[in-house]
């Protein structure tokens, strides 16, 4: 199988993991969600960085953290981005919630970042980011790498492939998966796993400047199987049934979602029927010292 056009990362033994860097301030974003939170979370137990910033929306949702600073922010407003970001030498910059507008909101920040002095950034991305992914929300990742890239901050890109984690949860209320997947395959990849790569690199950022790491699982899945072997987990009964692209916008119309939202939605299972979505990689391990989690280990 042929391996994807990224860079390959260095080897981290967890020898190497354990060498303290340069105490850095690092700003958060995203930390009351499963990603941004288990990062905060763990960096300040790890107590190696000067100054650890989270970045909140609502300062009363804010995970209370010894030794953690919060400020609130929004994607949306530049000057409190600007403020947010201030003293901050790295950036790891969760991906705004999906949203019409979010590449907006992305270019925003990237931008205010720069005014505030940001000098290293790492972005969570998704696999094969760019203007020709079937999946039409992995587009709008890659005009935010674009920018990314034209704005002069050292970078490192996380291209996470979708959270295994969530799989599952495709189904309905009768343990039902349904969209027009076929036989495609997925290398989903557990967001415990993701975390550990951006500790990884958030403890060491000078090695990872100008890499662009593809993460994926351990395996690639059929929608059939995740159903299956879900089913044994969760006990109780689960199932996929392919439809046709028609059938999967009929069968999502109750939703009256706007049409972008349905677009992303149909192209999740689109883009892994184009096999877009079925390299397995070793990022995982490489980073982390670690096997990929598999859907046994996170359910």
């Amino acid at each position: 199988m042929t391996m994807p056009p990224v860079t390959p990362p260095p080897v981290f033994t967890p020898t190497a993991l354990k060498m303290a860097p340069e105490t850095t301030t690092v700003a958060i974003s995203g930390v009351t969600g499963h990603i941004g939170g288990t990062v905060l979370r763990r960096l300040a137990n790890i107590g190696e960085h000067a100054h650890i910033i989270g970045l909140v929306r609502d300062a009363s949702r804010a995970p209370q953290r010894d030794g953690v600073e919060f400020r609130v922010t929004d994607y949306a407003d530049a000057d409190a981005c600007e403020n947010a970001l201030a003293g901050v030498d790295v950036f790891f910059m969760v991906s705004a919630s999906e949203a019409e507008d979010r590449v907006a909101q992305h270019l925003n920040v990237i931008q205010a970042a720069v005014r505030a002095g940001v000098k290293h950034i790492v972005y969570t991305s998704f696999v094969g980011a760019g203007p020709d992914a079937v999946f039409t929300l992995a587009r709008d990742h890659g005009l935010t790498e674009d920018a990314i890239r034209a704005s002069g901050m050292d970078f490192t890109i996380l291209r996470n492939n979708f959270y295994l984690d969530v799989l599952p949860l495709f189904a309905d209320e009768n343990g039902v998966i349904r969209g027009p997947a076929g036989e495609g395959r997925v290398a989903a990849v557990a967001r415990a796993d993701v975390a550990d790569v951006a500790i990884a690199v958030l403890r060491k950022p000078e090695l990872q400047a100008g890499r662009t790491l593809e993460l994926t699982g351990g395996e690639a899945l059929t929608f059939a199987e995740v159903a299956s072997r879900a089913s044994v987990i969760l006990e109780k009964s689960m199932t996929f049934v392919n439809e046709t692209v028609s059938e999967a916008y009929a069968s999502r119309a109750h939703h009256n979602a706007p049409q972008w939202q349905m677009d992303a939605w149909v192209s999740t299972y689109t883009a892994i029927a184009a096999g877009e979505l079925e390299i397995v990689n070793g990022t995982v391990l490489m980073m982390t010292g670690h096997d990929p989690r598999t859907l046994e280990d996170i359910l």
